[in-house]
């Protein structure tokens, strides 16, 4: 069944349900000026179909900006699973659900997100030849939170350059919320660079694996002690609506870069962040690297190819800074605007 279903700008949006599976899915294709759309799976315990919706229309659209923004040739797209990872998915779901996908003929690829694996777009991959975040025995790439944590690091360094004009993280605090598949290779590669972290994570055995392998991380018990926290940089990696009007005006940290999707709760926290001193750098920017990645896929992965495509956001953080400072807008507001125009002109040649 297609129809907007309050999709607005939203090219197609398609309810999918397979009885004998128990599957109940949403795909939402944004846009395909640039491209067929692309972006990945979120299996989640939705409270309601309309809770499910709300996030599919925003991740989706976000997914055609992060994609036009990395200079990647897709519009973007997203799905979302309703139902519990733990104890609802089977093979007979992941086929049911790559049956749905295939018959969308390419418009939508599919990949990993939240409560998804790689071993999951295998079986996925079993139904439905547009998925890849596969893992390297069935051809892919495998886990893209490597390549997304090195975007993120990238994007650290060019707010860093702009805030406080200084290559590396070397003595800067960061706060990491979500010590996972992203969270994870980040620390390493913030305490590589010579910087002090502070983390959280719902996860006990994320803690655990803090705990083991950087015993310096300060772990703290929950997202809200580390928002509030002295730190220069506050870097959510778990589930977005991370910043809300309850904490905006306690957080601490002169710049936000993190790999969550929709880190705000709503759109204009990036005013009221940019009325107080707070740099934040637009997370469908920041974390491109997982796009990249699988993107790269669909070519015949090659790891430096697409790290060295990863390591240019450095340079595109760095205009969107400076291009928000000069027009005296969010860089929200900055990278929207230059991605929209790239999308925009697609169309216009197509």
């Amino acid at each position: 069944m297609i129809f907007d279903a309050g999709g607005g700008d939203h090219e197609q949006v398609v309810f999918c349900q397979d009885r004998r599976s128990g599957l109940r899915c949403i795909i939402a294709i944004y846009s395909t000026a640039l491209g067929p759309s692309l972006g990945g799976t979120r299996f989640h315990p939705y409270p309601s179909e309309g809770a499910a919706l709300a996030d599919v229309l925003d991740l989706s659209k976000a997914m055609a900006y992060k994609n036009a923004i990395a200079g990647l040739p897709h519009g973007g797209g997203k799905a979302v699973i309703i139902g519990n990872p733990q104890a609802d998915k089977s093979p007979a779901l992941l086929h049911a659900y790559g049956r749905y996908v295939q018959s969308l003929g390419g418009r939508y690829i599919t990949a990993c997100d939240v409560g998804t694996y790689v071993g999951d777009m295998d079986v996925v991959a079993e139904a439905c030849e547009y998925v890849t975040g596969r893992s390297e025995a069935a051809g892919g790439a495998g886990d893209s939170g490597v390549l997304t944590a090195f975007g993120v690091y990238r994007a650290m360094l060019a707010a860093a350059s702009f805030r406080w004009s200084g290559a590396g993280l070397d003595g800067r605090r960061i706060g990491v919320i979500g010590i996972g598949k992203v969270g994870r290779p980040l620390i390493d590669l913030a305490i590589g660079d010579g910087a002090t972290v502070v983390a959280t994570d719902v996860d006990p055995a994320a803690m655990q694996w803090a705990r083991a392998n950087h015993p310096d991380v300060t772990l703290l018990d929950d997202a809200e002690r580390v928002i509030a926290a002295d730190l220069d940089i506050l870097a959510p990696c778990a589930l977005g609506g991370a910043i809300t009007d309850d904490n905006v005006e306690v957080i601490a940290a002169d710049v936000i870069c993190g790999a969550a999707n929709n880190q705000l709760a709503h759109e204009g926290l990036d005013n009221r962040l940019l009325g107080r001193g707070v740099l934040y750098c637009p997370d469908f920017v920041v974390n491109a690297g997982g796009v990249i990645q699988v993107a790269d896929e669909r070519l015949g992965f090659d790891f430096e190819r697409a790290k060295r495509k990863t390591s240019e956001i450095f340079e595109t953080t760095l205009e969107i800074l400076e291009l928000a400072s000069g027009k005296d807008v969010t860089p929200t507001e900055a990278a929207t605007h230059l991605a929209a125009d790239r999308m925009a002109a697609a169309a216009d040649n197509a």
